[in-house]
């Protein structure tokens, strides 16, 4: 025999034997199972906590609103495992964009739509999948530039931009109201002399307001002014204006009777009307940056 014969001869080596194991299919399932299981025991556990500090809510809306494409649930779960994420992508995403994932770093987890099913009751549901996830600041991409901040003139004018009401300013606001959205016209009304930031932050709340009314005659102002505070803080957040001014220490008491999936129903009603003005800005502002100068070329 040559001594060449045996490159050819079965392998015996534990490697071998590892490699040669078949796939185990309930095994693969089980995990899969178990890692579904934690996203959602953690998206719990994540609701409870923000309801029960206001500093920890102010950090949920902080993630919600750099995400404000993703829904509630995921949210939260990008706040409970890597509350300072500002891009995120899977491993094959960033491949695609010629950007690697660093060596030891740790992937985290949100939930992306699987297969329709039927419930018990005829009805139709969708299954969610554990999706890992890694944030820019994992990758070996260069650091991105901040976007250029328009001046608050053209914010505003962004944020007006095709209101679902009329927006008028006037002098019949009291002192201490600097924006109304009133449900019986259906319009808004902005106090005269506002500066830029008050403006912003004023108009923000009262728009939230009317995305939420749907116009049919019963919107209650009262019932939904936590969720209109809380869009206008969002709003601000992303856009660069100042937030110093909002508060969130009474969230405890607005949120104690509710249980985790009512939360995240409040959550949802603020996050949806927060993208709907968000969308809109986008558009406007978009166009705007491009025709500024680049931050390499002198101004004409």
């Amino acid at each position: 025999m040559s001594e060449l014969d045996e490159l050819f001869q079965p392998q015996s080596s534990t490697t071998a034997t590892q490699h040669e194991q078949p796939f185990d299919k309930e095994a693969w399932a089980q995990k899969k199972q178990e890692l579904r299981q934690w996203t959602y025991e953690t998206i719990d556990a994540t609701t409870v906590a923000i309801a029960q500090n206001g500093e920890q809510f102010q950090h949920y809306l902080d993630v919600q609103s750099r995400f404000d494409l993703y829904s509630v649930s995921n949210a939260l779960l990008i706040l409970a495992q890597r509350p300072d994420a500002t891009r995120i992508a899977d491993f094959d995403t960033w491949k695609e964009q010629g950007v690697f994932i660093r060596r030891k770093e740790t992937g985290f987890y949100i939930l992306e739509p699987g297969e329709e099913y039927k419930r018990e009751d005829g009805s139709t549901g969708v299954s969610y999948n554990p999706k890992k996830m890694f944030d820019i600041s994992q990758t070996n991409a260069p650091k991105q530039e901040a976007p250029i901040l328009l001046d608050i003139r053209t914010r505003i004018k962004a944020l007006a931009i095709r209101s679902p009401v009329p927006i008028s300013i006037g002098d019949d606001l009291p002192a201490e109201v600097h924006a109304l959205y009133q449900p019986d016209t259906r319009n808004i009304l902005i106090s005269r002399g506002l500066g830029g930031g008050g403006i912003f932050r004023a108009l923000a709340q009262e728009l939230a307001h009317a995305e939420m009314d749907r116009g049919h005659n019963n919107y209650s102002r009262s019932a939904y002014n936590f969720q209109a505070y809380c869009a206008s803080y969002m709003l601000s957040k992303k856009f660069g204006v100042e937030t110093t001014s909002y508060s969130f220490d009474r969230v405890q008491e607005r949120l104690k009777e509710l249980d985790p999936q009512q939360i995240r129903a409040e959550l949802s009603v603020m996050r949806d009307a927060t993208h709907s003005i968000s969308r809109r800005m986008h558009r406007m502002l978009a166009g705007q940056r491009q025709q500024q100068p680049s931050r390499n070329e002198p101004a004409r």
